[in-house]
């Protein structure tokens, strides 16, 4: 007998189709909601999020991070997500956008141990990186942040790690993003700026390095 409560996945595409984001398929559907009941379980023992209702979790998480997987540009090969924590956006991303090899990079052992158990199960094309994200010696065509901890820090050190011509996707709002383009650097151009679903005037901005940037460090 129904309970007459729809599934995560019906609930997710409900969501994504009243901010005018397109739904997600069949297969996408089965494999996000074993993501969401992944997340859930693991959220209760590890604090992966201090939102506990599947609900809000839905809505905060899941749909801001689909629209980033959504909105970034074509083309790229390789991503980094810098400070993963639950996996957004890296493990969306990864589940959206099937031709982008992701790393998740998260330096908290509990988190990185979840990420890798949702690799495992997923089957998605995601490697854990279990420390520092700044030690890994890459260069990537795109790397995301979202809400990780001394995000200007985290900017100045994120960009280091873009290639040329490679993107810096900034999960932030309109009123701390100047601050965050600045600890980027001079070598980006900011001309792409998409509002994000969930209110807080959230917005995703994407820098691109010039072409004729090398590191100072190589």
């Amino acid at each position: 007998m129904s309970s007459g409560v729809d599934a995560p996945g019906e609930r997710l595409n409900d969501m994504l189709a009243r901010v005018g984001l397109v739904p997600l398929d069949a297969v996408q559907v089965r494999r996000f909601e074993d993501y969401i009941s992944l997340f859930v379980r693991w959220n209760t023992r590890i604090n992966l999020s201090s939102i506990r209702d599947e609900e809000g979790i839905l809505a905060r998480h899941f749909v801001e991070s689909i629209a980033c997987a959504r909105a970034l540009p074509a083309g790229i090969s390789t991503l980094l997500d810098f400070g993963s924590g639950g996996g957004f956006p890296g493990i969306p991303i990864a589940l959206c956008r099937p031709e982008v090899s992701v790393i998740l990079a998260e330096s908290q052992g509990k988190k990185a141990a979840f990420l890798q158990e949702a690799v495992r199960v997923l089957g998605i094309s995601a490697s854990v990186h279990a420390q520092r994200a700044e030690l890994i010696g890459a260069r990537f065509d795109c790397v995301t942040l979202r809400a990780v901890e001394r995000m200007a820090e985290a900017v100045g050190m994120a960009a280091r790690l873009v290639g040329p011509e490679g993107w810096l996707a900034l999960m932030t709002t309109h009123l701390g993003l100047a601050g965050l383009q600045a600890a980027a650097g001079a070598e980006f151009s900011w001309d792409v700026v998409v509002p994000l679903p969930g209110g807080d005037e959230r917005v995703l901005a994407l820098g691109e390095r010039s072409v004729c940037w090398t590191s100072s460090a190589e």
